[in-house]
Formats: C-alpha cells, sequence, structure tokens
C-alpha cells in the first residue's frame, strides 16, 4: 500500500488553525487510518507492505512551511513506529523522502521552489524509478535524492551547526536573496 497523499497547506506560525489541521489530517492521519484498515488484515495473512511517502522535510525541516514541516516529521515518525511495532511479524515499512519533485506542488513554492531545487528537481518518473529500486531493496528509508542521506546525517550528528546553517537559508528568504 503506499500512503501518498500530501498538502503544503500554511506557511509559519500565522497559518491558520484549518491550514494547520488540514497537514496534519492529510499529511499523518490519513496514514494513520489506512494503516488501522490494512495492518490487521496483513498480519491474518502474514505480511504487508506499508510506504509512506513523507519528504526529505520529514527528515531535516525545511524553511518556510512550519505546517508541512511538522506533518512530514509526523509521517516519518509514524512510518517508523510502524516498522519497530509490527517489522517483526511480517510487515514491511518503508519512507520515500524526497526533495524537489517537478509537480504542481513544486511550481507553487514561490520564492522556496530554489532551495527545494538546488539539488536538481527530479520528475515523476525519475523519483518512481527510485522507488521501485528501494522496493526491491526493502530499506526503510527510500532516498531519490540521494545527497538527502548525508544531510541527515549531518543534522544527527551536528545539530547546532545543522541549524545554524537553516537560520542562515532563512535569513536569505527574509531578505529577499533567495527566489
Amino acid at each position: 500500500f503506499f500512503a501518498n497523499a500530501g498538502t503544503a497547506i500554511g506557511v509559519g506560525l500565522d497559518s491558520t488553525e484549518e491550514a494547520w489541521a488540514t497537514a496534519l489530517e492529510v499529511n499523518v492521519m490519513a496514514h494513520v487510518r489506512a494503516a488501522r484498515l490494512l495492518v490487521p488484515e496483513w498480519l491474518e495473512r502474514g505480511g504487508g507492505r506499508f510506504v509512506v511517502t513523507a519528504s526529505a522535510a520529514g527528515l531535516l525541516a525545511t524553511v518556510g512551511n512550519a505546517p508541512y514541516s511538522v506533518s512530514k516529521h509526523a509521517a516519518v515518525g509514524f512510518a517508523e513506529w510502524l516498522s519497530i511495532t509490527y517489522g517483526n511479524r511480517g510487515i514491511t515499512v518503508q519512507a520515500i523522502c524526497p526533495q524537489g519533485v517537478t509537480t504542481r506542488m513544486l511550481d507553487e513554492a514561490g520564492p522556496f521552489k530554489e532551495l527545494l531545487t538546488r539539488d536538481g528537481a527530479l520528475s515523476p518518473e525519475q523519483v518512481a524509478e527510485s522507488v521501485w529500486q528501494g522496493l526491491q531493496d526493502g530499506g526503510f528509508l527510500i532516498l531519490p535524492h540521494p545527497e538527502v542521506l548525508e544531510y541527515y546525517s549531518n543534522r544527527a550528528a551536528h545539530t547546532d551547526r545543522w541549524l545554524g546553517l537553516m537560520r542562515r537559508i532563512q535569513r536569505k528568504v527574509d531578505d529577499g536573496s533567495m527566489g
């Protein structure tokens, strides 16, 4: 099963309650509801696969869109929980975490498009190929942009330095020098 819904509604602290609720509903709760329906049946038959389309923002955070970043972190966290809880019982769980993908969501990213495409935006077909390979490999993280693994490792190993870098990027967005 592919939990592929996603929305990038809202921006920062001024995002409405409705925007936050929508982001959490679509980016997290849709996955929870699907798992509630599917996992019991998979346990009875001895196996299944649950693939969450998250985002690199779910591993790294993102500049600009708090509801998106927070909800994608929650989506990755839910996928990790599913894997921990059901991985020994035949349920394979994977999380797809791309950066920029040439979709309408990227087209509507405004000043953040430059940031999201700095490592190159992938076509949906390229992401699909990466996902296919990830399904064959069976690892938890499917990273269509391989550099995300290095960023994720650096974020974990050097959190303060990572946050400083992200603040510098935010400053560029704030002063209009990015995008």
